[in-house]
């Protein structure tokens, strides 16, 4: 499951968490702001409604960041950074650090210490590795900067980040796997880093690093208003994929939907509809 935008902000954080828990999820790929605002609510901080008639440099002064018609406090990062922070002053100076990890490691502090529900908290829970590929571009990335100027005053040895390590559990988990299904909510760089395994893995058996029969995506549902013309990676379409060797051509068996819509009012519907067919919930009699 690919995860792009503010969706956490935008309330939608629960049916994540009810996606991970019915067992339908074997990994999240995602943006950092997703994982870093759904860290917020997990601890129980709040986000707040916009009002258009607010000005953008007053909302600075006054402590708040704008994420399109919903308010971030400043004070809910700092929060988020307190318990980065605690987690990373825990953590073993030769173990390498990656987001996977990471995010479990937080995961199990919000098992330990939050009584809500949360992305992170439900992952931990059901063992489903969450990997944010551009972790330098997101509040979680910049805490892990500021925490590693914190281990410079104190004389402590560095951490070091190798995003490899995320790239490597992400293939074993979907080599794992009979078939494979993508379900993205928008694009960019979660989008297309999760798409790349199956050229990792043809590139892995032509070039003679190990015998591997071809490992591409069966199934892709993607949800996003971005029309194709505009030549963004976001309105690309899965069948353009199955030239690079990521899905498996609709004449083979493969099976694609693109879902043109706001993720706020399909992902609800889409989400609600497998998770009643799978019996995770039971229709009112």
């Amino acid at each position: 499951m690919t995860l792009s935008g503010a969706l956490t902000v935008g309330k939608m954080g629960l049916i994540f968490c009810d996606l991970i828990e019915s067992g339908v999820v074997s990994a999240i790929v995602s943006t950092g702001a997703l994982m870093a605002h759904g860290l917020v609510e997990a601890t129980g901080r709040s986000h707040f409604r916009y009002d258009a008639k607010m000005d953008d440099k007053a909302l600075f002064h006054a402590g708040y960041n704008r994420v399109y018609d919903s308010l971030e406090p400043e004070v809910n990062l700092d929060h988020v950074e307190k318990v980065v922070e605690h987690v990373l002053m825990a953590w073993e100076p030769e173990d390498v650090v990656c987001s996977y990890k990471l995010h479990r490691r937080i995961g199990e502090y919000l098992v330990q210490n939050s009584p809500g529900r949360g992305i992170l908290k439900s992952a931990c829970q059901h063992n489903v590795p969450v990997f944010v590929p551009a972790f330098t571009d997101s509040e979680l990335g910049i805490d892990f900067a500021l925490h590693k100027i914190t281990r410079q005053k104190r004389g402590m040895p560095a951490l070091r980040f190798d995003p490899f390590e995320d790239f490597e559990k992400f293939a074993e988990t979907m080599l794992a796997t009979n078939r494979m299904g993508l379900f993205t909510v928008g694009g960019g760089v979660p989008r297309n880093w999760s798409q790349q395994f199956g050229v990792y893995a043809e590139l892995l058996a032509r070039r003679g690093y190990k015998k591997l029969p071809l490992k591409r995506y069966n199934y892709g549902v993607r949800i996003c208003p971005e029309p194709v013309h505009w030549g963004g990676l976001s309105g690309s379409t899965y069948t353009e994929a199955v030239s690079w060797g990521k899905f498996v051509p609709p004449e083979e068996g493969g099976r694609f939907a693109e879902v043109f819509d706001d993720a706020t009012v399909a992902l609800p519907l889409i989400a609600g509809a497998v998770l009643e067919r799978i019996g995770y919930f039971k229709r009112d009699k």
